[in-house]
């Protein structure tokens, strides 16, 4: 990977260890009121995989549902740039993009990504395109009628992967709801990782 990415990255992963250790001293009332500011990001393993993933799938047509602040957005467009493909990434806090658009002119990918500030939903069916990777990591309330925007728009063999399906713990209710609502789906076969926050990777086997 190349240095001024590593270097991005590296930014990103300092950043997260100095919010982390400051929340030991929030209330939860606190770090709620504040969750907007904080990066929150994947994490190195998870954005491996992910890259790992789209690489391995030869992915050109990726849509990450939900930019925050670019950094699961880097690793992504990464893959994209190998395999000759591009990202469509969505976010509707514009001060997030901002964020994440410099982030990706640092890393020498900002030609490989097209960040939308839109509501996912509205988006995906007006018409975005086809996609053969998708990443979900948005509010997990959304994650259903996400997917399911998704799905006529899903190339036969495209990945699914859906972040935070194990933590943290307050979003476990919707995570399994996640979950039943894929097993519910024929064309769809998904495994579920420990791999981070916990990741369900699925596969779309076409209508």
């Amino acid at each position: 990977m190349d240095p001024e990415i590593l270097e991005v990255l590296g930014d990103y992963e300092t950043r997260n260890a100095r919010e982390e250790a400051a929340f030991a001293d929030m209330t939860a009332a606190d770090f709620a009121a504040r969750l907007d500011e904080f990066l929150l990001p994947v994490g190195p393993a998870t954005g491996s995989l992910l890259n790992l993933l789209a690489r391995e799938a030869g992915a050109r047509s990726i849509l990450e549902i939900g930019t925050s602040y670019g950094y699961s957005t880097i690793w992504l467009a990464e893959a994209a740039r190998a395999t000759g493909g591009r990202v469509d990434s969505l976010e509707l806090a514009a001060h997030k993009i901002a964020h994440a658009r410099r982030a990706l002119e640092r890393a020498g990918l900002s030609g490989v990504v097209d960040l939308h500030e839109a509501n996912a939903v509205d988006w995906i069916c007006g018409g975005g395109g086809r996609f053969d990777f998708v990443l979900l990591d948005i509010w997990k309330d959304l994650y259903v009628p996400c997917l399911d925007a998704c799905l006529p728009r899903l190339l036969p063999g495209a990945i699914v992967v859906a972040d935070n399906m194990l933590e943290p713990k307050s979003v476990r209710f919707q995570a399994e709801r996640f979950r039943r609502h894929v097993r519910s789906i024929e064309a769809l076969d998904s495994v579920l990782l420990t791999v981070g926050s916990g990741l369900l990777v699925c596969r779309y086997e076409g209508p």
